[in-house]
């Protein structure tokens, strides 16, 4: 196998695909990338079993085809000390020995039989498929995934919740104090639903970010695969029933505020350094007019508060959440201002964007309250 190819193209390339090799792989051989050339194009595949990523890339120029494997991590460090330039990539099937050479110089480094990388997990015979625009499934994913659990104990929560109908998408995430729920019109005429893991959702947020066509998702019961313009994703699915997430919805909630976001938010940021550091806790007192957030650690003596102004039709009310999670919440909102719905200082609150125009999407978010000490 020989072929030259551009460096800084090649580390980008390799770069992402990177992301999916575990740190603590099982197997040896994922440890490194299958390197395949073959028909004028290099097929680059990264596995930790649970996820594989394949993507194709032209080099400058194919001299001879190929298969090996390339151990992952002196692949990258090699190729992040060159400066943009033409890598000549000698492969040999025999030794295993993988040449890169340059104008001024080469790197010998060890590969590994191409032959026994492990292949992806096809799918099953009654494996069903959609297609949904790239920049949809990048908001989807964007807007959804800061909100997803890391809990053992509920597999279930670790992922994006992906429930289509005939009219929507909806993808869901909660860790049973947050949740954010990010609905799309779109006709797509399938009814179906599957939890996406959070690395191969992460992986999908850079890979995305260079889609200008629409993705092909394939699924069953088990797996999913999306088939991109140069290259495929496909992982194993979460197993299990995901929680009824329309029930935990608060309903009837006859106090609403409208505020500046980014005033709101960057208040909360400043009150919240003298929050309690293991609670993190930021009261809000509401009244006609004005929000008073409080915020105090009784062990060092810490306080701050901060007033702002605000619409808000309802009775005077106080309720606490977590700054941080109020951080996030806020962050991952874009319009100008936010409505915060609340029924009283036990129910959780409920956060929308607030749009000027009809909008072909739906972002609910809500938050549990925190007790507040008397």
């Amino acid at each position: 196998m020989k072929f030259v190819i551009s460096s800084s193209a090649l580390l980008s390339f390799l770069s992402t695909a990177s992301k999916v090799v575990s740190s603590k792989n099982t197997l040896p051989i994922l440890d490194n990338f299958l390197l395949e050339v073959k028909d004028g194009n290099l097929r680059v595949t990264a596995s930790d079993l649970e996820t594989t990523m394949t993507s194709t890339i032209a080099p400058e120029s194919v001299e001879s085809e190929g298969l090996i494997a390339a151990p992952v991590k002196q692949l990258i460090d090699s190729l992040k000390e060159f400066s943009e330039q033409p890598l000549t990539f000698e492969a040999d099937e025999n030794t295993l020995e993988i040449k890169i050479s340059w104008k001024t110089g080469s790197i010998a480094l060890p590969g590994a039989s191409g032959l026994s990388y492990p292949g992806a997990q096809p799918l099953s015979d009654d494996a069903r498929e959609f297609e949904i625009d790239a920049d949809m499934l990048l908001c989807g994913i964007n807007k959804t995934i800061f909100a997803t659990a890391d809990d053992e104990m509920r597999p279930v929560m670790n992922g994006i919740y992906m429930d289509m109908t005939p009219e929507h998408y909806t993808f869901v995430a909660t860790d049973a104090r947050k949740l954010v729920k990010y609905t799309i019109d779109n006709e797509n005429g399938i009814t179906a639903s599957f939890i996406l893991p959070k690395k191969p959702a992460n992986l999908l947020r850079t890979i995305l970010l260079k889609e200008d066509d629409a993705v092909k998702v394939s699924f069953d019961a088990n797996n999913v695969k999306f088939t991109l313009h140069n290259g495929t994703l496909i992982c194993r699915l979460i197993e299990g029933v995901y929680p009824n997430y329309n029930a935990v919805i608060p309903e009837n909630n006859p106090n609403k505020v409208i505020a500046d976001r980014m005033e709101l938010l960057n208040a909360i940021k400043r009150v919240a350094v003298c929050s309690n550091q293991s609670t993190n806790l930021i009261k809000f007192d509401i009244n006609a007019g004005a929000i008073n957030l409080t915020a105090q650690d009784l062990d060092f003596s810490y306080s701050a508060n901060e007033s702002l102004a605000c619409s808000y039709e309802g009775a005077p009310i106080t309720i606490g959440f977590k700054s941080t999670f109020l951080i996030e919440i806020l962050s991952n909102l874009e319009t100008p201002s936010v409505i915060i719905e609340l029924a009283d200082s036990t129910r959780s609150g409920v956060f929308r964007p607030l749009h000027d125009d009809v909008e072909t999407s739906n972002t609910l978010m809500i938050l549990m309250p925190m007790l507040i000490n008397a």
